[in-house]
């Protein structure tokens, strides 16, 4: 290893410095579990010059100009009619080529029109499949951006907001103001309680949960901003699946009998992805999986997808011109 840091420049400027640490360990396991998918994988996530960015339109603060804008600059829409389910008011924004449109800052009182998101990320909301009236727990929710999205798709009777973490919890609200108009802010509870007990203190009390775990986001581990914290965050990966699998017994507790439950992260890890899901399956016998192929193959276009996956479950692998993901996502039905 000639530095431990790999860095590139372009245009004069220092840019995001990758961490060696943590693509040295990707390598090892990613050639294992991805094969021959891993190197055009690792060329999209080790070059951030080439990541794309979608750009989610929000209903309660609606702008012709700005969609006028987004087709002169060349986006068109994201998901397409095909899908099982997708809102008339659900209205997402991609282009092939790379860059990021210019993000609106947070002011009190005042709507933002549109959130930058990774378009894979949008996956977990529409397989959802959230209907108005349902009430709906977003169990690990911070930053807020599944939250925005699902208000989009539908109003929920009760839409329960949790974030553990003290600083994400701000963020998640701050979210919420910067997106949601007051009337409806008052339906939204926001709570910082501990995701693996919410089952035990609200047993089957939604009908549709999200659980959008935390993980090892392989995006920025990438970009650990020293060493030392990339070697601590390689340990503690080795604990997550754990954390994520008494996630999902306490969501499948808060879930009704009849209740759909979605699982995802933003890791391509198998033992945070397939493996967890596999573990609820054999150890909980009122849960079952449910097919998302047709939601898979509805959006082939725009999203490439590692092949030989189980039909309840996707994963999105970046390539050049579709960089989304890494995103796997996973549903299941109490029965």
């Amino acid at each position: 290893m000639i530095s431990s840091l790999l860095e590139y420049k372009t245009k004069g400027k220092l840019q995001k410095q990758i961490c060696q640490v943590a693509l040295d360990h990707f390598e090892k396991q990613y050639t294992t579990e991805l094969g021959e998918a891993w190197a055009s994988v690792r060329d999209v996530l080790t070059y951030p010059l080439c990541w794309q960015y979608a750009i989610l339109l929000n209903k309660f603060s609606p702008s012709a100009e700005l969609e006028n804008t987004l087709h002169v600059k060349g986006y068109h829409p994201a998901f397409p009619g095909s899908l099982p389910y997708l809102p008339a008011s659900f209205k997402c924004y991609i282009r092939r080529t790379p860059g990021r449109f210019p993000a609106q800052k947070h002011q009190a009182g005042k709507l933002k029109e549109y959130y930058l998101l990774n378009a894979a990320s949008l996956l977990p909301v529409l397989a959802l499949e959230v209907k108005d009236g349902e009430d709906v727990l977003d169990l690990c929710a911070a930053p807020g951006g599944k939250s925005v999205a699902t208000l989009q798709c539908a109003s929920p009777g009760q839409f329960h907001c949790n974030e553990y973490d003290d600083l994400r919890s701000r963020w998640l609200k701050q979210t919420i103001e910067s997106f949601i108009p007051d009337p409806l802010i008052n339906l939204i509870m926001v709570s910082k309680l501990d995701g693996r007990h919410i089952g035990d203190l609200k047993p089957e009390l939604y009908d549709k949960v999200l659980v959008d775990a935390p993980c090892s986001n392989d995006r920025s581990w990438l970009f650990s901003s020293d060493i030392q914290q990339a070697t601590l965050r390689l340990i503690q990966r080795k604990e997550l699946p754990y954390l994520q699998f008494q996630l999902l017994r306490s969501a499948i507790k808060a879930l009704r009998p009849g209740g759909s439950l979605v699982y995802s992260t933003c890791t391509l890890s198998k033992a945070e992805n397939s493996d967890v899901i596999n573990l609820i399956l054999n150890s909980c016998s009122n849960v079952m999986p449910v097919d998302i192929t047709e939601m898979a193959k509805a959006v082939s276009q725009e999203f490439t997808f590692l092949s030989g996956m189980q039909q309840h479950e996707l994963l999105v692998l970046p390539e050049k011109g579709r960089a989304w993901g890494p995103m796997y996502v996973a549903k299941l039905k109490k029965i």
